[in-house]
């Protein structure tokens, strides 16, 4: 029962992490506009940062330990084929909302993967939690200022909506408890599949982005945000 309580509460927290950072994007405001420009860039650069070393930390290597390397490299690019199938679409319709998919193609899998680590047992579960955790709050200013920018929803509603969203991490980690943690070739699929949408996506849509004229701090926000991830990984 402990091991349930805790899937439940890791992908809750982490899946919080989304509507916090929208809470953040929705209140921040800097009286400097250049200043603002620059900390806007900056934590969406840190979000891709965060994003990169989840692929190659997490995502990628975990993925390759239990599949051969034809069928790893064929997951990893229908992963990337799919996305750019759905940006086509999103164009198309005139949608954009590639930051919401990257935050949901990188927290679900995850998520999955968690509660199969839960069963697994060992610490890799707190450092996975830990790492979700940190991708989802820039991850969730990112995707709050995307669709404030492309749609009519009001700030509240796309609060909510992340809130929402947070209650499919937990039904994630469930499924990964109780019928991924017996097949690992299945869960390394998943995060293989994500981690070439997540790609995708980080060059199509998201690093294009953080460029701001005769400014060079955004960079360093990728720099962060790759770091954080690497302490995660090395102190866990």
């Amino acid at each position: 029962m402990s091991d349930l309580l805790n899937v439940i509460l890791l992908t809750l927290a982490t899946g919080l992490a989304m509507p916090l950072g929208a809470l953040l994007a929705k209140f921040e405001h800097i009286q400097s506009d250049w200043l603002e420009q620059e900390f806007r860039h900056s934590i969406m650069a840190f979000g891709a940062g965060a994003l990169l070393s989840a692929i190659a930390l997490v995502l990628v290597p975990e993925g390759m330990k239990a599949l051969s390397p034809v069928v790893a490299c064929s997951w990893f690019i229908g992963g990337a084929a799919v996305f750019m199938l759905l940006d086509i679409w999103l164009s198309k319709n005139q949608t954009s909302a590639s930051q919401l998919m990257a935050m949901l193609a990188d927290f679900l899998p995850e998520s999955l993967a968690l509660g199969a680590a839960v069963a697994a047992g060992g610490s890799q579960a707190l450092l996975l939690g830990a790492l979700i955790a940190l991708q989802n709050v820039p991850e969730g200013f990112n995707a709050y200022r995307e669709l404030r920018q492309f749609s009519t929803y009001s700030g509240w509603v796309i609060v909510a909506s992340f809130t929402a969203m947070a209650c499919f991490g937990p039904l994630a980690g469930l499924v990964g408890y109780f019928w991924l943690a017996e097949s690992p070739a299945l869960v390394a699929m998943i995060m293989l599949f994500a981690a070439g949408g997540i790609l995708y996506s980080l060059f199509q849509d998201i690093a294009p982005q953080v460029k701001l004229e005769q400014h060079w701090a955004p960079p360093m926000g990728a720099i962060a945000g790759f770091v954080t991830g690497m302490l995660g990984y090395m102190f866990h």
